[in-house]
């Protein structure tokens, strides 16, 4: 498959259909950001949001901007037609007909709300220290299975299965069961999967929805002495005892979601590092820098690169008049990288004054509730590499010479990281 596209003439292009303009979307949305901050596409009607500003504003209204469309766009159509100056009752009664429809980045208030709440009782604060403490033995257990060889194709030897394996302490996963889920959730089980449309499937997480209904049915029948059951007993901020299905959906996808953003993240920091020795040097001298370059990669490698939403009535975006029943598609990816907002944004600045401004992870209710869990990875995982590998390359024999590398990124519009990353480096001393 050819992974090049003529950049001259970016008019004819759909954003949504150019698989090959994902290896490097950023000179589009330069275009893009040429024609304003917010610019209706002509082959959708899609009003794509790239300014800074703007993206923030959509993220501050779910009153006025529905998630129910958030991986669906105007891909998916409702039964019937939107049309009135309020479609709220139409995505009221239809919105479960949309892809992702039964989990929490589709929901919108009070039901995201009342569930988000349940989320963050599952990862409590003192859970996710705890968790912290355990990273650290996951972290060098990973780096164990591959720091004899002097080499590693990072995404898939540590980036994806240290995540899983995280995640898994964090729910509190029994560990006879873990080896399943490693072999679940890699290959073709992995929760974004990549069809013509750099779509997700309609309930992409199922694979997963029995095994945690068994583990809570089970607890809250015969509580034990164990994580699971306090996920079981968790309640919603009203004290109610939510059903069964809520608490396996926020189970389901932190577990698999999670993973796979983080990875992403990840491999963006080792692909940073393996570029450039003398950022590696830094940060090997200057550890409390670490939280700052996990900051950049975010912001200059967002793995969330945009997410659909639906005016539910007329609007205003950045003085562009927006229609009841739009699709708008707002673009951490571009946004990240608005120079309105981030002076020099192309360049990668551990000193950067507002470098945790970005929307990386999202902003306001749409913050992802595993930003905190994401960061101590991360944090985590370069210490540790850092710790025990020296002298960190890419591999030029798989990526090409510094002067013509050649990467293989997932080719999708809503998520952007590598596919591989192969990696030599020698044991620190």
């Amino acid at each position: 498959m050819s992974t090049t596209v003529n950049t001259s003439n970016f008019d004819t292009i759909d954003y949504f259909r150019a698989r090959p303009l994902y290896q490097n979307p950023y000179p589009y949305h330069e275009y893009l950001r040429a024609h304003g901050p917010v610019w209706r596409e002509p082959h959708h009607g899609v009003f794509m949001i790239t300014g800074f500003e703007e993206v923030m504003s959509v993220y501050n209204d779910p009153v006025t901007f529905s998630s129910c469309n958030t991986v669906a766009g105007p891909f998916t159509p409702f039964p019937v037609p939107l049309e009135g100056d309020d479609v709220s009752g139409i995505i009221e009664e239809y919105r479960d007909v949309l892809p992702f429809s039964d989990q929490l980045p589709s929901f919108d208030p009070p039901k995201r709300t009342a569930q988000r709440g349940l989320l963050m009782r599952l990862i409590r604060p003192k859970r996710l220290k705890e968790n912290e403490e355990a990273m650290w033995r996951l972290a060098d257990r990973q780096i164990d299975e591959f720091i004899d060889r002097g080499e590693c194709e990072f995404v898939h030897e540590y980036a994806n299965l240290f995540t899983l394996l995280v995640v898994a302490d964090l729910l509190g996963v029994p560990d006879q069961d873990r080896p399943q889920f490693r072999e679940e959730l890699q290959g073709d089980h992995r929760p974004v999967n990549n069809t013509d449309r750099g779509m997700v499937a309609h309930k992409p997480l199922e694979f997963l929805y029995d095994r945690f209904t068994h583990y809570i049915e089970d607890r809250r029948r015969e509580p034990r002495d164990d994580i699971m059951t306090a996920m079981a007993h968790a309640t919603f901020p009203d004290g109610s005892l939510p059903p069964v299905d809520d608490v396996m959906r926020i189970a389901s996808n932190l577990f698999a979601a999670g993973g796979e953003t983080t990875a992403r993240l990840l491999s963006t920091a080792l692909q940073f590092l393996g570029e450039r020795p003398e950022l590696q040097q830094q940060l090997r001298a200057e550890r409390h820098l670490i939280p700052a370059f996990v900051e950049e990669c975010l912001r200059l490698e967002s793995p969330l690169q945009g997410q659909f939403r639906m005016a539910r009535v007329p609007t205003e975006i950045g003085g562009v008049s927006v229609p009841a029943g739009a699709s708008v598609f707002v673009m951490p990816g571009a946004a990240n990288r608005d120079p309105r907002e981030f002076e020099n944004p192309t360049e990668l600045r551990l000193d950067r004054a507002n470098g945790r401004h970005h929307v990386g992870f999202g902003f306001g209710i749409h913050t992802c509730a595993g930003a905190p869990l994401a960061r101590a990875e991360n944090h985590v995982s370069l210490a540790r590499i850092l710790d025990r590998m020296a002298d960190i390359r890419i591999s030029e024999k798989e990526h090409g010479p510094p002067d013509d590398r050649h990467y293989f990124y997932t080719p999708i519009f809503l998520m952007r990281g590598l596919e591989e990353l192969h990696l030599e480096f020698a044991t620190a001393s």
